[in-house]
């Protein structure tokens, strides 16, 4: 069964779970796949003319064969009352590319970002068994208009599909309050651009704290501060853009380091003594499921983090150190920096957390299980 995949985040960026779950997708089925770029769902706000552009990611530049990439035409009105009879018109092309693909096969929609093109293309082909691929709490990234807007076509998507999936516990939780037919798929870590196991340096190396990725509203500057003074003889590295004003000046031995390519992130972790997720604990972050912890623990690091989302659940892992706000930072880091992975431990956990095994263990291909909602 072919598939349309409405996808939360570009073709061309580097991979992350949509680009996981289209790949297994058609390696489970050998169907091809329509992937539908995202679009401008909310309206835009100041810092977006601010912000730089985000450093090229490369790797998914080319198309396989068995994938066909459109990019729909749209303006950032969505929101707007009305605005759906504009979307319309500019979406004429999509539509036709969507009606000629699925006519070439039964076809399956899978819904990775709710909008006002996925309720279209759901209505478009409403015989097909449908998906709602839930990677975030999507409405939790916007504000006022724009939050609602995405609540409410969330809560018709999932109206619509037979089947949803949440990448986390606490987003699979508040899901089922809108519907029964909610699966756990948690994330997972792309194990092919990791060195191999046997390669890792696992001993003690710089005595380094690091973090890779945004510094967003959701980064938690003041831990990551009082972490820093009470370890002030070791260095914390922060490597990734920056989206929000540093709050005071820093300690001395805190460094931060411009966002770089994704395999350029991985090489700087795996110079980590511990990989950190300093997240402030809110509605963002509630659902999350952080694919740098899976990257820190499938690289050997142990890992200090808040209490949030999925990293709540895993305060009796093996290597995580779950901080809150009474914890003993410096005690948390010599324990942390002490402890060490060995090649079969850390072996075990990439064999655990591969993105093929958290896709396969929802059925998704045994469309004979299914039946289709009709909207």
């Amino acid at each position: 069964m072919r598939m349309i995949y409405l996808s939360p985040v570009p073709w061309a960026n580097f991979s992350q779970r949509p680009h996981h779950f289209v790949d297994w997708y058609h390696h489970q089925t050998g169907a091809p796949v329509l992937w539908i770029d995202p679009y401008p769902t909310r309206l835009p706000a100041f810092n977006d003319f601010r912000r730089k552009a985000p450093v090229a990611q490369p790797q998914n530049v080319s198309v396989p064969s068995w994938l066909q990439v459109c990019k729909p035409r749209s303006l950032p009105i969505e929101p707007l009352w009305g605005s759906a009879t504009v979307l319309k018109q500019l979406w004429r092309n999509t539509f036709q590319e969507a009606s000629a693909f699925s006519a070439e096969g039964s076809c399956r929609v899978c819904v990775g970002k709710p909008s006002e093109l996925a309720l279209q293309l759901l209505a478009l082909i409403p015989a097909s068994h449908t998906v709602y691929d839930a990677m975030d709490d999507f409405p939790a990234f916007y504000q006022g208009l724009s939050r609602r807007s995405m609540e409410r076509r969330q809560a018709q998507i999932i109206q619509r599909v037979s089947k949803v999936l949440a990448s986390s516990s606490a987003l699979r939780d508040k899901l089922l309050g809108m519907t029964d037919q909610v699966e756990l798929a948690r994330n997972a870590c792309d194990m092919h651009r990791l060195a191999p196991v046997d390669s890792l340096d696992l001993g003690p190396k710089q005595q380094v704290l690091g973090y890779v990725g945004t510094l967003g509203r959701w980064f938690d500057w003041d831990l990551v501060i009082a972490l820093a003074q009470a370890n002030p003889g070791n260095q914390i590295r922060l490597i990734g853009p920056l989206f929000t004003a540093v709050p005071r000046l820093l300690p001395a031995n805190i460094e931060l380091l411009p966002e770089c390519s994704h395999a350029s992130a991985i090489a700087a972790m795996a110079t980590f003594s511990v990989g950190l997720i300093p997240f402030k604990l809110n509605r963002l972050t509630a659902s999350v499921d952080p694919v740098k912890y899976y990257e820190y623990r499938a690289l050997g690091l142990p890992v200090i983090s808040t209490r949030f989302g999925e990293m709540a659940l895993r305060d009796r892992e093996p290597g995580v150190w779950i901080v809150d706000e009474d914890a003993d930072l410096r005690k948390v880091a010599v324990e942390a920096l002490g402890s060490r992975s060995d090649h079969s431990a850390v072996e075990q956990f990439r064999e655990a957390h591969r993105w093929a095994q958290r896709f396969s263990a929802v059925n998704l291909t045994q469309s004979s299980l299914e039946k289709p909602k009709m909207s």
